[in-house]
C-alpha cells in the first residue's frame, strides 16, 4: 500500500510542530475533533462511563467442550454522527473517518474474542445474521486518540439480552507504539497492540461471565434456536411453528424434528454454504483491518499527540500574565500569534484527514467489490446471497418432492 505523501509529511513532523502549533486551545478545533468520533442520524447522549482501567483477558487452556462453543456474529458498528444543527464545514472528511473505524473496531474485538479461546467461530458481519447464536452490536460513541466510549449491546438467537452497557477506555504515552520506517518507507509499528485494548478485552470478559451463569440446558436451546431461527429464515411457511415465544418474550424450540428429516438435512447443507460464506466476508473484513491498521494507529497518535498539546496551551493560557493589561502592544501580539497558528493548526488537521480518506478508499473499494458475481456493498451483497439461498433450497425443496 503506497502512503499518501501530505499524510506522511503530517505524521513525521508531528513532534517537531507540536510544540511550536499547538500552545492554545483552539475551541473550533476541539468541535473538529470530537465531531470525528461521534456519528449517527440521531446523536446519543449517555452518561459518561468509568475507564475500565488495566484488563487481562481471561484465556481457556483448552478449547471449551462443545455445547459451550456458541458462534458470535460482530456486525459492523454503528456510529454517533454530529447533530446536523451544530455541523462545520469540513464535517464530511470526519464523518468517512469514523464510518472507517466502525468497520475496523469490530474486527478488533473478534480477535480478541477469538484470542480468549472461549468460543465457537466468531466473525465479522455487515449485519444482523441469523444463523450465529450471539450477536454484538456496537455503536461507535466517542474516539479521538485519547478516549474511546463503545456503546456494546450482545444478545442471543433467544433474544435474551446479554450486555448492553457503555464502555470507556483512555489511552496514554505507554499505550501508543514506536514507529518504524519499513522498506517500503512506510511507517509501521509491528505487532503493535491496539491503544485501548482494555476495552475490548472488558468485553470479552463480560460475555464470559454472562455465559458461566446459564445452564448447559441454556446454551443448548441457543443452539437450537439458532438453527431454527435459520431455518425459518429459508423458508418461513415450513419452520415458523417450531419455535415459540416463552411469557419473559424469549424464544425456545417447540419441538424437534426427527434427527433423520430430510428437510432439516437441506437446510443444514444450507447453514454450511452460509457459514462459508460469511466465512470469506470475514477473511475480507481481516484484509481491511490488516490494510487500515498502521495508517489508522498513526492518525490515532496524531490526534492523542494534538489534543495533549491543546489541554497543555489551555493550561497555559489560564495561568499567563496578561502583560500589564489587556491593550498591552505585547499582548494584542501574543492574541494575535494564537489566532494565526490555530488557523494554520486547523489547516493542517483537514489536509491530514483527507490523506487518512485517501489512504483508505482502495481497501474500501475492495471490500465492496470482493464477491464475485454480486453488486453494491458489502451489506448489500450480503442481502443478494441470503436471497440467492432461500430461492436454491426452494428450488432443491421442490425439485426433491417431485421426484418421489
Amino acid at each position: 500500500m503506497q502512503t499518501d505523501p501530505i499524510l506522511i509529511m503530517k505524521i513525521s513532523s508531528t513532534k517537531n510542530s507540536a510544540n511550536a502549533v499547538c500552545r492554545v486551545c483552539i475551541p473550533a478545533l476541539c468541535l473538529l475533533l470530537l465531531s470525528s468520533c461521534s456519528q449517527t442520524s440521531v446523536r446519543i447522549q449517555l452518561p459518561p462511563a468509568e475507564p475500565v482501567g488495566e484488563v487481562t483477558l481471561v484465556e481457556s487452556p483448552d478449547v471449551p467442550v462443545e455445547n459451550l462453543l456458541l458462534e458470535i456474529g460482530v456486525v459492523i458498528f454503528d456510529a454517533n454522527p454530529v447533530n446536523s444543527d451544530d455541523s462545520q464545514i469540513g464535517d464530511w472528511i470526519f464523518e468517512e473517518i469514523v464510518q472507517n473505524e466502525a468497520q475496523y473496531m469490530p474486527y478488533v474485538l473478534r480477535n480478541t474474542l477469538v484470542e480468549s479461546n472461549q468460543w465457537g467461530a466468531v466473525r465479522v458481519l455487515p449485519r444482523e445474521d441469523p444463523s450465529v447464536d450471539l450477536l454484538i452490536h456496537g455503536t461507535l460513541i466517542n474516539s479521538d486518540g485519547i478516549t474511546l466510549n463503545l456503546q456494546i449491546r450482545a444478545t442471543d438467537s433467544t433474544g435474551h439480552e446479554w450486555l448492553n452497557k457503555v464502555y470507556s477506555d483512555t489511552a496514554g504515552d505507554q499505550d501508543y507504539p514506536e514507529f518504524i520506517l519499513s522498506t517500503h518507507n512506510n511507517l509501521i509499528a509491528p505487532n503493535s497492540a491496539d491503544p485501548f485494548q482494555d476495552i475490548y478485552e472488558q468485553i470479552a470478559n463480560d460475555l464470559l461471565m454472562v455465559r458461566a451463569g446459564l445452564t448447559a440446558e441454556g446454551l443448548v436451546n441457543i443452539s437450537r434456536v439458532s438453527q431454527m431461527l435459520y431455518a425459518s429464515d429459508l423458508s418461513p411457511e415450513t419452520f415458523t411453528d417450531f419455535l415459540q415465544q416463552e411469557p419473559d418474550g424469549t424464544l425456545s424450540v417447540s419441538r424437534l424434528a426427527a434427527s433423520n428429516d430430510p428437510m432439516l438435512s437441506r437446510v443444514a447443507e444450507m447453514r454450511f454454504r452460509h457459514h462459508l460464506f460469511i466465512d470469506t466476508v470475514d477473511g475480507y473484513y481481516s484484509a481491511l483491518h490488516e490494510e487500515m491498521k498502521s495508517i489508522y494507529d498513526l492518525w490515532r497518535l496524531y490526534s492523542y499527540e494534538e489534543l495533549q498539546e491543546i489541554q497543555i496551551g489551555a493550561l497555559a493560557d489560564n495561568t499567563s500574565d496578561d502583560y500589564g493589561g489587556s491593550g498591552n502592544f505585547l499582548s494584542l501580539t501574543q492574541s494575535y500569534n494564537r489566532y494565526k497558528w490555530s488557523k494554520i493548526y486547523e489547516q493542517e488537521f483537514n489536509a491530514l484527514a483527507v490523506g487518512f480518506n485517501r489512504e483508505l478508499a482502495p481497501a474500501i473499494l475492495e471490500l465492496n467489490g470482493r464477491v464475485h458475481g454480486l453488486t453494491g456493498t458489502m451489506d448489500e451483497q450480503y442481502v443478494q446471497w441470503r436471497g440467492i439461498l432461500r430461492d436454491l433450497f426452494s428450488l432443491e425443496t421442490t425439485g426433491r418432492e417431485a421426484s418421489f
